[in-house]
């Protein structure tokens, strides 16, 4: 069975207009998430990542695995009043609506190559802000990893590629 047999695709939510890509039933299944995280490990890996930041909350459910498999950290990106001063925060623009994202100020990043996971790169918004708060934490970010690219919203365009790779399973 391929993984993205079981995507599932929902109109109009979470707004009228937008078409949901659902990755929950990859995870549901032990065969196609296995797949999708074999995919994403094997792209990932040459990039020598030393950390995989990811944001709340599909992203933390791929980003942990991934971070186990290629035995680095894993550092969480959380909306806002989720974490303990001191913060570093980032607003950033999804597809429906504004939004902000959090990160520790003390998480130890300075120096380290960072790659940036989530499910779904739609706008870039999530993933660009994400990028700037670990920047903002001397991290160097070489890559952003995603089950699903959605070509049409052109959220790579969001994205500083100058230094690093964009890696999707899936563009649509």
């Amino acid at each position: 069975m391929a993984w993205t047999d079981l995507l599932r695709e929902i109109p109009d939510f979470p707004m009228p207009g937008v078409l949901f890509r659902d990755v929950l039933p990859v995870m549901a299944n032990a065969e196609a998430w296995h797949e999708a995280l074999d995919g994403l490990e094997h792209l990932i890996r040459p990039l020598g990542a030393q950390a995989v930041v990811a944001p709340e909350a599909r992203g933390f459910l791929i980003a942990a695995p991934l971070a186990d498999r290629l035995r680095i950290g894993l550092i969480p990106v959380r909306k806002p009043g989720k974490l303990p001063d001191p913060i570093l925060r980032e607003a950033y623009s999804l597809e429906y609506g504004d939004n902000q994202l959090e990160i520790e100020e003390n998480t130890p990043l300075d120096g380290l190559r960072v790659v940036i996971v989530d499910d779904v790169l739609a706008t870039g918004g999530t993933v660009a802000a994400c990028a700037r708060l670990v920047e903002r934490l001397s991290a160097n970010v070489v890559g952003y990893a995603f089950l699903i690219e959605l070509q049409g919203l052109q959220g790579r365009q969001r994205l500083d590629l100058r230094t690093a790779d964009i890696i999707t399973l899936l563009t649509l």
